[in-house]
């Protein structure tokens, strides 16, 4: 089996590189990437087991010219490149478009026109805005940031890939945890990067705000498991826990116990959202197990040079 991967050199395509060259039924690793977000760390440190399997190759997702000559051969494509800068979700909305909506939307028009057998699209739990009902995959999209409708839209061409091959939306929550290429604007992230290193973080509202988490070792089994097994068409959520800031904040002040914190804007009650961790994405594939938070953010501080 042969995998393309839009932003494969980034914090979730490093993971998933990793995990699936120790497959046996994957032959060839395409890790497609423009490198917009300086993931070059991708390129260094430990080197990749069974290497032979990876090739790389630097490009936008608006170049249809260059994914139609590296789609011949392939037959599977996830489609991981996006723009996401968290908490910003609402600021250029021109941006949101052109990348994720019409960035998506040249990537499923390339496929269409290729001999692929599955597209895997990775969309986001922020398509269901708002809420104070725990959202399912049965629950109507209604998205509340520029960045959420542009997911919800790159949604749309996926679907219509259905018609031709095996056509997959996974909506995944709030990663976190440790990759070689870090996102360090991802709320856990965060709060790790700025206890470790200045003691002190920083909640945006009143922190009562809850949001639906999954841990990236988590994500790239799922999305590894999506792509070797049979799994139908449809749309997925794929979510670990779901978390209110101020207990998020709790947890990491045990493992820092001399940790400040500032409020900004506190009066603010700030958009709630909780998705049901029981996708039915795990009635076709092995669900990951429950793992502890504090034991994952122990892990993560570990992984700290200092």
């Amino acid at each position: 089996m042969k995998v393309l991967i839009t932003g494969g050199a980034g914090y979730i395509g490093t993971k998933l590189v990793k995990r699936l060259v120790s497959e046996k039924a994957i032959d060839k690793i395409i890790a497609y990437d423009n490198l917009s977000k300086g993931h070059h760390n991708f390129f260094l440190g430990d080197t990749f087991k069974n290497k032979e399997k990876i090739q790389s190759y630097r490009g936008d997702i608006l170049d249809t010219r260059q994914l139609k000559r590296l789609m011949k051969d392939i037959d599977v494509v996830v489609h991981l490149a996006a723009i996401v800068t968290t908490p910003f979700a609402n600021t250029d909305p021109h941006f949101y478009e052109q990348v994720n909506h019409w960035g998506t939307a040249e990537v499923a028009y390339c496929v269409e026109e290729s001999s692929i057998s599955k597209f895997i699209y990775l969309s986001s739990t922020s398509v269901y805005g708002a809420s104070d009902e725990i959202a399912t995959e049965d629950t109507i999209p209604s998205p509340s940031t520029f960045y959420g409708i542009s997911k919800l839209r790159g949604e749309e061409h996926t679907n219509r890939l259905a018609e031709k091959m095996t056509a997959i939306t996974l909506r995944g929550g709030n990663v976190y945890g440790y990759s070689k290429s870090m996102r360090f604007d991802a709320v856990i992230n965060r709060f790790m990067f700025d206890a470790n290193f200045t003691g002190r973080i920083q909640i945006f509202g009143n922190g009562k705000q809850s949001r639906a988490f999954i841990h990236v070792d988590h994500l790239a089994d799922s999305l590894a498991k999506t792509i070797i097994g049979n799994v139908d068409s449809g749309t997925y959520n794929l979510v670990d826990k779901n978390l209110q800031i101020l207990d998020l904040v709790d947890t990491v002040k045990e493992i820092y116990p001399e940790l400040e914190f500032l409020f900004t804007n506190q009066h603010m009650n700030l958009r709630e959202l909780r998705v049901n961790p029981e996708s039915k994405l795990f009635s076709q594939i092995e669900k990951f197990p429950n793992t502890d938070l504090k034991k994952e953010l122990l892990e993560f501080k570990e992984r700290f040079a200092f």
